[in-house]
């Protein structure tokens, strides 16, 4: 069995290779911009790519509202990103993929935090 740590590995591959990968004169871009490129097929293909990244963040435990967000920002890139030439450049730029792992890494961290406030709270409850 994959623990978050895991699974949060696995997402920040699939983010670096999504919107990071490459590097022209120190700016990076990644496949979704690339394959974006390609009328329809491209943008549904990395449009499936941002949606996974978001139900696996939903499945390692992000709470709805960072869930909701992370759609947003998928929502905004996959509809300006169909958008022929304009639309592949504001993938380049807009870097959804790497805005929602920040999202997701966020949540879990600040999950983690509140979690170990309750188990100190409980240790000091069962103590006295």
């Amino acid at each position: 069995m994959q623990n978050k740590c895991d699974g949060v590995a696995r997402l920040k591959r699939l983010e670096h290779l999504l919107d990071r990968q490459f590097s022209i004169f120190g700016f990076r871009f990644g496949i979704d911009g690339l394959i974006g490129l390609v009328p329809i097929a491209g943008d549904l293909f990395t449009g499936a790519m941002g949606l996974y990244l978001i139900l696996e963040a939903r499945r390692l435990g992000a709470r709805r509202w960072t869930v909701a967000k992370m759609l947003g920002n998928w929502a905004v890139d996959f509809t300006i990103g169909a958008v022929p030439v304009a639309g592949d450049v504001f993938d380049m730029l807009f870097k959804s993929n790497t805005k929602n792992l920040r999202l997701l890494i966020a949540d879990l961290e600040k999950r983690a935090v509140e979690l170990r406030e309750v188990n100190r709270e409980q240790m000091r409850a069962v103590a006295a």
